[in-house]
């Protein structure tokens, strides 16, 4: 007796494979009652069924058509339709409810399926192989996105914002169509990136577009405010906001973001930097009266052995000084805002302009203003703002430093450019707040400052002086290590 091939399939391995199929039923076309002889077990699982419960009962038996799918989709239609054609049929969605005993309630479920007929030896169908597989996440997936897309479509509208997709690789743009009502221009009108930017200023091109665009290439984030031609010559402003997305590599692949208009906004500012400015302008006036009042009672009774008078006239000169010091601030904020802050270059030493400010800034709390420059380095620059930007930081490291600590003050070429820097001992800065450090009327909030007097535009104000100068700032700091501040001018 031959022993047996060790090709020699296992007993019902046909069997053991199909019930380890995915997601099928074998009928029988014994229309209508379509009889069903095998199923998976993964049908049983999303069907929530047993083997026993349904093997040997007609399809409808077990699987009674739901009342909500459509008669062109209904099961009975379809085997019909596939003994009929000798076809393979595929539905692509429809809904089919699981009672779920758990809960006692049927749940929502959405299906795919594919109907393929079985012929037997004489050619005629015998069998049809019912595969389904449950697609209710990706139809709920697909359902969130359009209400999202329709949420965002409702939103875009109600605050005029404009959407935009721009392909990196084919430059593609599609926009939607408030980017034309944006950018005066008629309805029907196509709109591309070029004729975009040629309704733009160049120097904002160059200084603020190009500039935002290579840094969205490095983080990701697009943002900026400019200023717009119409094609009828009016003046608008918008606000540019968007996203890079990258590839695994990290090359781009498209920018997605929205344009909204911001000329109302605009204006408002203007209109608050116009009143700013008249309000700072009127307290000046009065502040140089009361300050020279001041001198004058000061000179009088300098000879006079009054400590207290002495002391209340010091303290009066200070908090004029700190009053003079914000009514200033306001008003070069506003000119700033407003393009009327002028520039005047000129060729100084800045060593000595640093000399200079120290002096000024010679401190009543017995902290050490160190600067050990060596020699003369000229710069051609606005004498009087870069003063105010050094005065700005010896300012703020005497006000949050404590008393008797060392103030260092260094300068140095370094390439093409001089850099200076003021280092304090004082209380440091989280690198969360060194981000927005330089942005407008920002301050760091801490028990620690919270009784230090400011409007968080001393930095600001330094910032915008050193960008028209080209140069760079910026800030190094340890929480409780103090910070040192730096900026950078081109010789």
């Amino acid at each position: 007796m031959s022993k047996p091939s060790g090709h020699t399939l296992p007993e019902n391995i046909f069997q053991t494979v199909f019930e380890k199929s995915p997601g099928s039923l074998l009928l029988r076309a014994d229309a209508p009652h379509f009889t069903i002889l095998a199923v998976s077990d993964s049908y049983l699982a999303v069907t929530s069924t047993t083997r026993e419960a349904i093997l040997g009962k007609g399809f409808s038996e077990v699987f009674p058509e739901d009342a909500h799918i459509d008669d062109s989709i209904k099961a009975q239609k379809i085997f019909a339709m596939v003994i009929e054609t000798g076809q393979k049929i595929d539905i692509a969605n429809y809904r089919y409810d699981i009672f779920d005993p758990a809960t006692n309630s049927y749940e929502e479920h959405h299906w795919s399926c594919s109907n393929v007929p079985i012929v037997d030896d004489d050619h005629k169908i015998a069998y049809i192989l019912n595969t389904v597989v449950d697609i209710t996440a990706e139809v709920k997936a697909k359902e969130t996105a359009q209400e999202n897309a329709e949420r965002l479509r409702i939103a875009a509208e109600v605050t005029g914002l404009a959407t935009f997709e721009l392909d990196l690789r084919s430059h593609n743009f599609f926009y939607s169509p408030r980017m034309v009502e944006i950018f005066g221009q008629k309805p029907g009108t196509v709109i591309t990136v070029n004729s975009m930017r040629a309704q733009m200023a160049p120097e904002d091109m160059d200084n603020i577009v190009r500039k935002s665009f290579r840094q969205a290439l490095m983080t990701g984030e697009h943002l900026y405010d400019i200023k717009i031609q119409l094609p009828d010559g009016q003046e608008r402003w918008i606000k540019t906001q968007g996203v890079i997305i990258f590839d695994q590599q990290h090359h781009p692949l498209r920018m997605l973001g929205t344009v909204l208009d911001i000329t109302e906004t605009r204006r408002d500012e203007i209109r608050k930097n116009d009143f700013i400015a008249m309000a700072s302008h009127e307290l000046k006036t009065p502040l140089t009266s009361l300050k020279a009042y001041l001198q004058l009672l000061e000179k009088k009774i300098t000879k006079a052995d009054d400590a207290f008078v002495n002391n209340a006239l010091v303290k009066a000169n200070n908090q004029v000084n700190k009053m003079s010091d914000l009514v200033y601030g306001f008003l070069d904020l506003s000119r700033m805002e407003s393009g009327k802050l002028q520039i005047k270059m000129q060729e100084f030493d800045i060593n000595k302009l640093v000399e200079d400010t120290i002096t000024e800034y010679a401190t009543a709390n017995n902290q050490a203003l160190i600067f050990k420059p060596k020699g003369p380095i000229m710069i051609y620059a606005d004498r009087d703002r870069i003063g105010q930007v050094i005065g700005n930081f010896l300012s703020n490291a005497i006000k949050y430093s404590p008393k008797e600590t060392i103030i260092k003050i260094n300068s140095r070429l370094s390439g093409n450019n001089v850099q200076v820097s003021v280092t304090d001992e004082g209380i440091g800065i989280k690198p969360k707040d060194q981000e927005k450090l330089f942005q407008r009327f920002y301050r760091v909030e801490n028990e620690q400052m919270k009784h230090i007097s400011g409007f968080g535009i001393g930095l600001y104000l330094s910032s915008e002086i050193i960008q028209r100068h080209k140069g760079k700032i910026w800030v190094e700091s340890a929480e409780g290590k103090g910070s040192t501040f730096f900026f950078s001018l081109p010789v």
